[in-house]
């Protein structure tokens, strides 16, 4: 998978892991519910600070978190929440572990009522990645009509730390937007991981 003089979409720069997450799962589909909450824990613990900052500690999370079972994380007693705020492996900001183990038990409300997260999600578009052609990182957007809609949506089912912004950047890493600058290697690749 590593072509090292294969262009790549230029924010990925800085650490092996990066790069790794663009090549490997950065705006793949993801049809899987599990997977889903834990973009969802880390796009929302990154509110305000970098990707590649979360990047690092996911392993932390992966271990904190129950490796990201929503089941278990929905009964994280308080007693747990305070030994979590001790842990240099994860971001230690209470209103954003609180809100995790919050989202856990609405996105288990989500299932019941449309049978799975993913149903619900990539209802959103329709049930098939949005194709964009960027060329340039500067023409990505932050937000657009849809991530307003879903991040509104959540905010009315009561969910926490998921504004417009956060879901925008959870649409793109979960493949319901294909926004691999159409000069990376990535760009087409992923392109036809949608043609179920």
């Amino acid at each position: 998978m590593h072509t090292h003089d294969a262009f790549r979409c230029p924010w990925c720069r800085g650490f092996e892991a990066y790069v790794q997450y663009h090549d490997e799962e950065w705006g793949v589909p993801v049809w899987e519910d599990g997977k889903q909450f834990e973009f969802l824990v880390l796009e929302s613990a990154q509110a305000g600070l970098s990707w590649s900052t979360i990047l690092k500690k996911r392993e932390g999370y992966r271990d904190a978190f129950a490796n990201f079972d929503y089941k278990i994380v929905a009964d994280f007693p308080e007693g747990y929440v305070l030994e979590l705020l001790q842990n240099p492996a994860i971001i230690r900001n209470g209103a954003k572990i609180r809100s995790a183990i919050h989202n856990a038990r609405l996105f288990m409300d989500v299932q019941a009522k449309h049978g799975s997260f993913v149903n619900y999600i990539w209802d959103f578009v329709g049930g098939q990645p949005i194709q964009n052609s960027w060329s340039e990182l500067s023409e990505v957007p932050a937000t657009t009509p849809i991530s307003d809609r879903l991040a509104k949506d959540l905010k009315q089912k009561g969910f926490k730390f998921l504004g417009s912004t956060v879901m925008y950047a959870h649409m793109q890493a979960t493949g319901l937007v294909n926004d691999h600058l159409v000069g990376c290697f990535r760009h087409e690749q992923v392109r036809q991981l949608t043609q179920k």
